[in-house]
């Protein structure tokens, strides 16, 4: 599975108005149950904030990919966010978040794969200062799936 293969516009807010972090993934959760990704919102986020306690998510450069496995997840899944305002996150450069990539992994063996492989191609196009900047200034679902294409 590659990345523009899980982009669903179901699953994108590029003008979310949160106040923080918790917003923001509660909202994008949201969204992945509207969508049917996932059965449950609250154990969901209670199963990202596992994972949050074993490591920072914010990778700086405003982005944040904050994901968990989680037995309330049908089928993976992204659900992408652009923030109307910087948003306080854990983040490697102090700074905070505007773009956050939320990930929806079963625990199931071969989603957690399929996990890691979208989760390595969409790092290596965050490695890309052009891209990032072109996604923290988009605010077409078209534009991001573009840039997710190319």
């Amino acid at each position: 599975m590659k990345v523009i293969d899980a982009i669903d516009e179901r699953t994108i807010d590029l003008s979310m108005d949160v106040k923080n972090k918790k917003e923001a993934i509660v909202q994008l959760a949201g969204r992945l149950k509207e969508a049917n990704y996932i059965d449950d919102v609250d154990s969901f986020v209670e199963d990202i904030y596992k994972r949050e306690e074993l490591g920072i998510t914010g990778i700086g450069n405003y982005i944040a990919i904050p994901h968990g496995m989680s037995d309330s997840v049908k089928q993976v899944g992204i659900a992408i966010g652009k923030t109307n305002n910087e948003v306080e996150w854990e983040t490697i450069d102090g700074n905070g978040v505007k773009l956050i990539f939320l990930f929806a992994v079963s625990n199931d063996h071969e989603y957690a794969k399929n996990h890691m492989k979208l989760l390595a191609e969409i790092a290596t196009k965050l490695g890309n200062d052009n891209i990032v900047n072109r996604l923290l200034e988009t605010k077409d679902v078209m534009e991001l799936k573009e840039i997710f294409s190319a």
